[in-house]
């Protein structure tokens, strides 16, 4: 039986953003480039899931599915350049990955889009284990007679999938249980947390001679550092703030400029930022890899963690001097691709088989459809050999019912078109193998695990936005 994944009534229908960026290169000499979702996004956290955690999970019963049991608690994710991180799932029906790649994301960028009860979900996470660990405390206020970190984790992710995915699901521990109605019927509505690291936006372009962005630094870090990259260092190209003074450190709301010196040959250059902080709970995580796809995850705890953001600028003395993003949109079912102009000349490109020119200064977003669970390959082409190769998954749904989990039995490594086997902590068995702790079937394909590559072909029916862009740089995700 295949996954089908949806939403319930006029629950979620709203924008979600994945990254794929890169700045054109100037027109002259603009080569093939392509922008994926293994490459680095515009900032924060990236990870690597390393399953379930057998002391921090116990089981649950999922009714959705046939009474079913399945793993449920905390999952343990190590940070790229260093940290900890602890989630919660909030996808029971898709299955997860053992190293499944995931970067941080915004509620837009998941399956939390249009969630009314998101904000319920991150009042469980500050106000439940592991934020709250004197457990004694915890089983007083939910009337429970003790709770362990197993049971604790496990009464916390049933709660959580109450309202991530309205699930009918009840944890097998009376106590867990107990803990489960307490936070679903205290919950309140909390506003989403702020991201350890972004840039807005993250590509520009202009001519050689000025200040090119501004692009804003959005971090809970206290400070981050700021640095060129080696092709900028070589062009003379520096990385200034609005005083025009060389930049090295930023903050919240800074806003940082490509110096890009008269007469310099037209090229590109990045600038990376970095910093260590503790990712703010509530924070999603999503899965990186459109043909080996893991569920949702939500942030319940973190360490010190590495993060970073990169942002790229594309100059040339004159003719169009664009700069392309690509951004999920799950409001309309499709990937904005947003050209801006910032040339003296208009942009020709070609995409989804349509002919756009966008004039000297401004902006258009061209939004290509795509099928939830699908893998695209958008392409925009123009003059001069320009073109530019965006990829990756729509993916921004939860799934519906499958045939549900198989406990905590162990199985053999499945093909990449199928979840890995459920298998749970505590006293349910082997925990050492590959995961799918939330109710996927090991014998279900996921429709996203198929190689189904959207090819955008001409004629493909488009959504159109123009934009005139304002004559000055503004600020501000």
């Amino acid at each position: 039986m295949i996954s089908v994944r949806g939403r319930g009534p006029a629950r979620f229908a709203a924008a979600a953003i994945a990254t794929g960026m890169l700045a054109a290169g100037a027109m002259a000499g603009a080569g093939t480039a392509v922008a994926d979702e293994l490459t680095p996004h515009k900032g924060g956290a990236t990870a690597t899931l390393g399953g379930l955690n057998k002391d921090r999970s116990h089981l649950a019963i999922f009714h959705d599915d046939g009474d079913k049991q399945i793993g449920a608690g905390l999952f343990d994710m190590t940070v790229d350049g260093g940290g900890a991180l602890q989630t919660y799932c909030i996808d029971i029906n898709t299955g997860t990955r053992k190293e499944a790649k995931y970067k941080e994301a915004s509620w837009a960028e998941s399956s939390l889009h249009d969630n009314e009860n998101a904000g319920k979900i991150l009042w469980i996470l500050k106000n439940s284990y592991p934020q709250v660990d004197d457990l004694a405390a915890l089983a007083n206020k939910a009337g429970a007679e003790q709770l362990t970190e197993k049971t604790a984790a496990a009464g916390t992710q049933v709660a959580i999938w109450r309202f991530s995915d309205d699930a009918n699901v009840s944890a097998k521990d009376a106590n867990a249980e107990k803990l489960a109605d307490y936070l679903e019927k205290n919950a309140q509505n909390l506003a989403e947390p702020t991201a350890s690291l972004t840039l807005d936006p993250p590509a520009v372009s202009g001519k050689a001679g000025e200040k090119l962005g501004p692009i804003t630094v959005h971090t809970n870090a206290q400070e981050v550092t700021v640095a060129p990259g080696a092709e900028a260092t070589g062009a003379g190209v520096k990385v200034v703030g609005k005083d025009g003074n060389v930049v090295t450190s930023a903050k919240e709301g800074d806003q940082l400029f490509f110096d890009v010196p008269k007469g310099t040959e037209p090229g590109t250059a990045s600038l990376t930022l970095q910093a260590s902080t503790e990712v703010s709970v509530g924070r999603a995580f999503t899965s990186v890899d459109p043909k080996n796809p893991s569920q949702t995850q939500i942030l319940a705890g973190s360490s010190g963690s590495s993060v970073s953001a990169t942002a790229t600028a594309t100059w040339a003395n004159e003719g169009p001097i664009p700069a392309v993003t690509a951004e999920k949109n799950c409001a309309k079912g499709g990937v904005d691709v947003t050209a801006t102009n910032e040339g003296d000349e208009p942009f020709s490109f070609s995409l989804a088989g349509k002919e756009y020119e966008i004039p000297a200064g401004g902006s258009e977003t061209v939004t290509v459809p795509v099928q939830e669970d699908q893998e695209y390959n958008i392409t925009i082409t123009g003059p001069n050999g320009f073109k530019e190769t965006f990829t990756g998954t729509l993916d921004c749904e939860t799934a519906e019912v499958t045939t549900g989990g198989n406990g905590g039995e162990e199985e053999s490594p499945k093909p990449s078109t199928e979840p890995s086997p459920a298998t749970v902590g505590g006293d349910t068995g082997d925990t050492d193998g590959n995961l799918a702790e939330t109710g996927s079937s090991s014998t279900t394909p996921i429709i996203a695990g198929v190689a189904l590559t959207l090819v955008v072909l001409g004629g493909a029916a488009v959504f159109f936005l123009r934009k005139k862009k304002p004559a000055t740089a503004g600020s501000n995700d």
